[in-house]
């Protein structure tokens, strides 16, 4: 009746859903046991077999499993065709097969089938019930997929029954025993339902008699005895190196820094070190050059993972993908190039998930100059001894071995761990027959054996896992290193080790005398660049091209000129780099025909004429004294660096085309590495070892908010953080792992700028990896070091303002028919200086910010070269000489020069040395320096190197004295210059970005709205941006309007009159498709008449009901006056919304004009469909017309709620909301705020304490307040969104943590009542010749309408007569409220000012 059955076997399959005639996927039998049942729970019969293998043998991770040795089953065996015999006897007594997780069962015996040549046909049509899966309801267990329940294991189910485990587990009679009683049981549990119709009551299980089970029998494996208590006598006599190490470049799975490793192989006086990270090469160059630098002898090498075929990347949970570890070294320069040519093909086409794969065909392509190692038990002959059998690792043993021959090595761990033993047991087996060499290991994940545990914490951040789930296998389990032995051992402990194997340590030797010594920095490998064939060389076509773009730049090429270009080329053809300019040149002169913007020039190439006259900047160096050697110094080789600025939507057009010239291969991205900074692994360490969210955030934030802080500054600056280190509880374990694994790799990204271009495939020349967001190849090695490996690095910035100047000139032809060429305005502008004068600079480029806005106002530019200065001087350490260039510029301080001849140099900076450039003039005209010496002299006061300077001062004091001038004047010069020349700019970048800046000024200046409308395009993505240019707008008296159905476009714009328009395009939930299908067709057919015809014209699939309701929420339709904003959205009970009777009404007509089409006379039907009836309904408050703007919109636009409370703002707030994001300079202030409370959070703290989050908004953005203990409680009742507040207090140090400035409320009252609390009195203010009945009568009537307990006062003044009257009105009192204040200020002459 019930045949309840069981298996153990030689494994799993790789694939779960392989049919059963796959028999390379099925293991083998190895147990076969099952219990037949009647209807009545009674025993029919039992049976446990013990398969005798044939053909196989039974894997040692099997075995651990079930305790059956290939020894012990050829022993104690049956022949498989004898068990299946019984077995088919009792199948024919059977209705229903029963198992738990069944259908592998079936797998397995149907497979046997197979190989058996026995039809199971039979077998697998017999109905089955799996007890795991009729049990997952009863059992409830959460955890499954998708949120789902999760199926009992067999245990599980049965401490569910029955209360207690079961007695032998993977011995298959008990676990069949388990199965049939939890199978009965279940019947009585009502779960599953007998098969026949016998009642449940009537049914109990009889138990079988078993005999001892697979645990009591299972062979003792004897541990392997490699003690290390040797003498140092008993010892070979040579030197160990470790040639299986992991580095922090193994993502998130080693601990040590390539620098730790080196130096400690230092300490450890190891003559070599290999580094074989998982499946990249991102440290190969950093170690090989370390390492040579400390007399080792690097040993470049890779773990790759090997899968069946890399480009296969479609796997499923029952079919994953098949991976093994293969541990692969360099021997040689070519073998380094085939480990990076493995390594990227790895990313390029086999990456699956983290895993860069290869495959053996690769290998087989690519083995030159590489030695191969069995390596660790991740690899695959390890693997296949302990999973799959001794017959599969000796067939993938003999691969390898024929592939590598003499470079084949098999390598021994010992970590003291028993799969190991098993493994070098069975290796040394193969050594024998095979003759092969084997070597000593210690497979390394961390230097030190006290950082295992870090090392543990380290993978849990990988894992997603907490430290205390136990390390295993399976459900509930997790991947962990099994102890504390995988760390950099020394030579003694290493020998000690493998002391009854000498050998293993000499064949240590003969690898790395194998190996030869090789460096990888090279002289950077230039493109060919591909010239007119009328030219012999490089050299010849940049002095052709140079020359032709000097006459379209100069009226006339003087003297002077030619002797710069001369010699600028001059040096470019001796520093080999012709072909470098070339390239620049034709890519950024492409980029203008494709319409991209490109800046006038960053850093020091616009230094350079050649430059200039070739088309990569657009500054003249020669009007504005800017120094070539400063950007290549002719008497000392190094690469040049030019980065282009590009406008940000069209950079990548400037990609595609370099790509495209120089093949997709040639091209790369720059990796970079993203590190744990200080407070992220305090935070992941917390995590997985489960400290509370609020204490791992509390020790967070104890460190300084200082970019490049460590944990170690932190320790010496914050004592509470070092106090907590010093402890033992959970808190200071936290930051003990964190200190070991701060700043380990994380992940990659890419650089924001960086581009390598190469005149052979990059993968020739150094390893490539890839980007998810980017179909750019990326180097594996970061922009510290691929100019050192020999890559061309050029920098393609993206830059706001350039795409900003752009939108701007459109705006203006748009509007005003007139085409600004940006290069040619005119760079005297009078309106454009006001503009800086004034310090009216928000929006424009550099100079925004509030204290340079300070600084313009006291300086009052009035050419370039003071903005030039200014954008120089206005960063840390120069900001100190910035009160003396303005007073030196308006006379209130003499010009003072050392020497009259330094005039020449310093009258633009009004004797002050601001740039780098003016040092290097200066040292050439005082002291005859070389244009390389001065370069030198910029670099070495810049750097603070003193041994140069040392040198440099006695050569620049000899050289003024040469030149007649006083060697006491020399020696103050060379003082000053010493104090201040660290910090003087380079002229050149502050030149270029001031000219962009003066750009933008321009625009602002001459045209306003167009370029404010640019501004707000182009940072329609930040919200508080957008809020803070809207004020902006309202301050320059522009008007920003809402968006409008018949004016917007898709971006902000300006209308004929002048104001600037929303575009559609931010309206949330609109959708772009359906807001250009709008425009499109109104720019085709023209404008909207009216809703209805609006909803008629537009494409319906497009423009569907959500964006109607959008639209009309912004204020889109409120051209269209029959019907206001609610009716959209609202309707009478009973009647349906506008939308709705919209979309209705539109898609009765499209079928109208279809049926029209289809007549037979083209006609419609004759009577004209009649518009829907729209009942009028209250329309919103302003309030709540305000309160969906802000929702669909993100801002608010027609007006803004403050805007009830502006009396209450002016008199008594005295700082906008936004300048509480920077403290700074503000300490002690008394410091009043108001708003509108945006959102609210009421929280508790891990200990119960409550605390909250209040979200204040006003004109100027939004600020977060956080309330805790004593300030919530006491102001918790105004936590209420959509109240009007009036904060108060003091901006404070902190008392704890890193005692940074922080605003401490003192007191919060509500806006609304704070014109009545406060106010003492309401001043007028009116001169005499204005008073008049009229004028009278005014004030009467509003102070009659505002009646209430407030003093009135009035102060008449008369200037001719000098006279000043203060009076009380005995009359009136009256009501200070913001209605009041504003009836009163739109009187004529008449000025109000509260009395406090």
């Amino acid at each position: 009746m019930y045949l309840i059955f069981d298996t153990e076997t030689t494994g799993i399959p790789h694939n779960k859903t392989a049919p059963i005639t796959d028999l390379e996927n099925w293991p083998r039998l190895v147990q076969l046991a099952w219990q037949l049942h009647d209807q009545s729970g009674k025993l029919l019969s039992q049976h446990s077999y013990i398969i005798q293998p044939d053909g196989f043998d039974i894997p040692f991770k099997a075995e651990q499993v079930h305790g059956i040795s290939t020894s012990r089953a050829q022993k104690e065996g049956i022949p498989l065709e004898k068990v299946l015999s019984t077995f088919i006897l009792d199948l024919e007594k059977t209705k229903l097969l029963v198992g738990h997780n069944i259908e592998f069962d079936i797998n397995i015996i149907g497979a046997e089938y197979i190989r058996q040549k026995l039809q199971p046909d039979y077998f697998l049509g017999l109905e089955r019930l799996d007890t795991g899966i009729a049990s997952t309801e009863y059992c409830q267990l959460k955890g499954g997929i998708g949120g789902r329940l999760k199926m009992p294991r067999l245990n599980e189910l049965h401490q569910k029954l029955f209360g207690k485990d079961i007695e032998d587990a993977h011995d298959a009679a008990y676990d069949v025993d388990a199965t049939a009683r939890s199978f009965f049981g279940l019947i009585k549990e009502g779960v599953v339902k007998p098969y026949d119709e016998t009642p449940p009551e009537e049914i109990e299980y009889e138990e079988p008699s078993l005999e001892v089970g697979n645990s009591a029998k299972r062979e003792k494996i004897e541990e392997a005895d490699y003690s290390n208590h040797v003498s140092a006598e008993e010892l070979i006599d040579l030197p160990f190196s470790h040639l299986h190490t992991h580095s922090q470049f193994s993502v998130l799975q080693a601990t040590p820094s390539v620098n730790a490793i080196i130096t400690k192989a230092k300490e450890l006086q190891l003559p070599a070190v290999a580094l074989t990270d998982l499946g990249n090469m991102y440290g190969a160059f950093k170690f090989v050059t370390e390492a040579l630098k400390h007399e080792i002898k690097p040993i470049v090498g890779c773990e790759f993972f090997v899968a069946e075929e890399r480009t296969k990347l479609k796997f499923t949970k029952d079919n994953p993908d098949k991976r093994y570890n293969q541990v692969l070294f360099a021997k040689n320069k070519k073998g380094y190039l085939n480990l990076a040519k493995l390594s990227s093909i790895g990313f390029t086409e086999g990456l699956y998930g983290i895993y860069p794969r290869i495959d053996k065909a690769l290998i087989e392509q690519y083995r030159e100059g590489l030695i191969a190692s069995t390596g660790g038990l991740l690899s695959e002959i390890p693997h296949l001894i302990l999973h799959v059998g001794e017959r599969q690792a000796e067939e993938a043993f003999e691969y390898w071995l024929q592939l590598f021959g003499e470079d084949f090595y098999v390598e021994l761990n010992r970590h003291g761990i028993p799969e190991e033993d098993r493994v070098n047991e069975t290796l040394l087996r193969f050594c024998k027959k095979y003759n092969v060499k084997y070597y000593a290991a210690n497979e390394c994940y961390y230097l030190q054996q006290e950082e295992s545990n870090a090392h543990d914490v380290l993978l849990c951040i990988k894992e997603g896992e907490f430290k205390s789930t136990p390390i295993g296998s399976g459900r509930g389990y997790r991947y962990g290193l099994p102890n504390d032995q995988f760390y950099f051992k020394s030579q003694q402990e290493m020998k000690s080790l493998f002391h009854d194997l000498p050998e293993a340590i000499e064949t240590v030797n003969e690898i790395v005398n194998k190996i030869e010594a090789y460096d990888l920095r090279q002289n950077v490998l230039l493109p060919v660049f591909d010239i007119p064939p009328d030219f012999e060389t490089e050299d010849d076509y940049l002095r052709h091209i140079t020359y032709e773009g000097a006459k379209k730049r100069y009226p006339e090429i003087t003297q002077e000129i030619r002797d710069r270009l001369d010699f600028e080329l001059e040096t470019i053809k001796k520093t080999g780099y012709p072909g470098y300019f070339l390239i620049v040149q034709d890519f950024t002169n492409k980029a203008r025909e494709m319409g991209v913007s490109v800046g006038p020039g960053r850093g020091s190439a616009a230094g350079s004429a050649v430059a200039y006259c070739t088309g990569i900047t657009n500054v003249d160096p020669i009007a504005y004294d800017l120094l070539f050697e400063r950007f290549l110094n002719p008497d000392r080789v190094s690469l040049p660096d030019i980065d282009i600025d590009f406008d940000d939507e069209g950079r990548d057009k400037v990609l595609k085309y370099v790509i495209e010239k120089y093949g997709k291969d040639q091209v790369a991205q720059i990796i970079t590495y993203g590190t744990m900074a200080a407070k992220s692994s305090i935070r992941d360490c917390a995590r997985v070892m489960e400290l509370p969210l609020s204490e791992a955030n509390n020790m967070a934030k104890l460190i300084p908010e200082r970019p490049g802080t460590s944990l170690e500054k932190a320790f010496e600056e914050v004592k509470e953080l070092d106090d907590i280190r010093k402890g033992n509880d959970l808190r200071a374990q936290v930051l003990k792992q964190a200190i070991i694994l701060e700043g380990s790799l994380r992940n990659t990204g890419t650089h924001a700028c960086g581009v390598i271009i190469t005149p052979d495939a990059l993968t020739s020349l150094v390893p490539v990896s890839t980007a998810r967001d980017s179909d750019m190849l990326v180097t594996q090695f970061d922009n510290s070091v691929v100019e050192s490996a020999g890559m061309l690095k050029m920098d393609f910035l993206g830059l706001t303002t350039l795409t900003i100047i752009k939108t701007a000139q459109k705006n203006i032809k748009k509007r005003h028919g007139i085409d600004i060429d940006i290069d040619t305005i005119p760079l005297d502008d009078k309106k454009t200086f006001q503009l800086y004068q004034r310090g009216e600079t928000t929006g424009t480029f550099q100079f925004e910010s509030e204290g340079m806005q300070t600084y313009l106002k006291g300086l009052k530019p009035d050419k370039l070269a003071d903005l030039i200065a200014m954008n120089a001087l206005y960063r840390p350490g120069p900001m100190e000489y910035i009160p003396n260039f303005i007073a030196r510029k308006s006379g209130k301080e003499p010009i003072r020069y050392d020497l009259p001849i330094m005039e020449e140099f310093l009258a633009d900076t009004y004797g002050i040395t601001v740039y780098q450039e003016q040092v290097m003039l200066l040292s050439q005209r005082l002291a005859n320096f070389s244009k390389g010496d001065a370069d030198v002299l910029r670099k070495a006061m810049g750097k603070k190197q003193k041994d140069v300077l040392d040198k440099m001062k006695d050569k620049f004091i000899a050289g003024c004295k040469s030149n007649g001038h006083d060697e006491r004047v020399a020696e103050k010069i060379w003082k000053d210059w010493e104090a201040f020349a660290q910090y003087a700019f380079n002229k050149s970048h502050s030149t270029c970005y001031s000219l962009v800046a003066y750009q933008t000024a321009y625009l602002k200046a001459n045209y306003p709205a167009e370029y404010m409308a640019a501004v707000l395009t182009h940072s329609q993505n930040n919200l508080d941006k957008v809020t803070f240019f809207i004020e902006e707008c309202r301050k320059q008296n522009i008007e920003v309007l809402g968006p409008h159905i018949n004016e917007s476009g898709l971006f902000f714009e300006v209308n004929e009159k002048g104001q600037i328009r929303f575009g559609m395009g931010a309206i949330k939930g609109a959708g772009e498709a359906a807001v250009e299908s709008i425009i499109q067709e109104r720019e085709s057919k023209g404008a909207f008449r009216d809703i209805f015809e609006f909803a008629t014209r537009v494409n319906q699939r497009a423009v569907n009901k959500k964006t109607l309701e959008c639209l009309a929420l912004s204020g889109a339709f409120d051209c269209f006056t029959d019907f206001h904003r609610r009716q959209f959205v609202f309707a009478k009970d009973g009647d349906i919304t506008l939308t709705e009777k919209l979309t209705r009404y539109a898609s009765k007509m499209q079928q109208e004009l279809q049926s029209a089409q289809v007549n037979l006379f083209g006609g419609s039907s004759g009577t004209e469909m009649p518009l829907p009836k729209v009942d009028a309904i209250e329309p919103f408050s302003e309030i709540e017309k305000l309160h969906f703007e802000k929702e669909v919109v993100g801002v608010y636009i027609s007006g803004h709620p403050l805007d009830n409370f502006k009396f209450e703002i002016d008199a008594f707030c005295n700082t906008p909301l936004s300048q509480l994001a920077e403290l700074n300079g503000n300490e002690g202030r008394e410091t009043k705020v108001g708003g509108i409370v945006a959102s609210v959070e009421h929280r508790l703290t891990k200990t119960g304490k409550p605390f909250g989050k209040l979200v204040l908004e006003d004109y100027s953005g939004r600020f977060e307040f956080m309330m805790w203990s004593e300030d919530y409680l006491k102001y918790k009742s105004f936590l209420m969104p959509g109240l009007f507040l009036f904060v108060e207090g003091n901006i404070v140090r902190k008392t704890w943590g890193d005692q940074s400035l922080e605003f401490k409320i003192r007191n919060i009252d509500l806006l609304n009542e704070l014109g009545l609390k406060r106010t003492k009195g309401l001043q007028l203010k009116m001169d005499t010749s204005a008073i008049s009945h009229d004028l009278i009568g005014q004030i009467e009537a509003v102070c009659t309408e505002f009646s209430g307990d407030c003093p009135l006062f009035l102060k008449i003044k008369d200037d001719r007569e000098n006279i000043n009257l203060e009076l009380l009105s005995r009359k009136y009192r009256v009501k200070p409220v913001n209605d009041m204040v504003t009836k009163i200020k739109k009187i004529p002459d008449l000025e109000v000012e509260v009395v406090f």
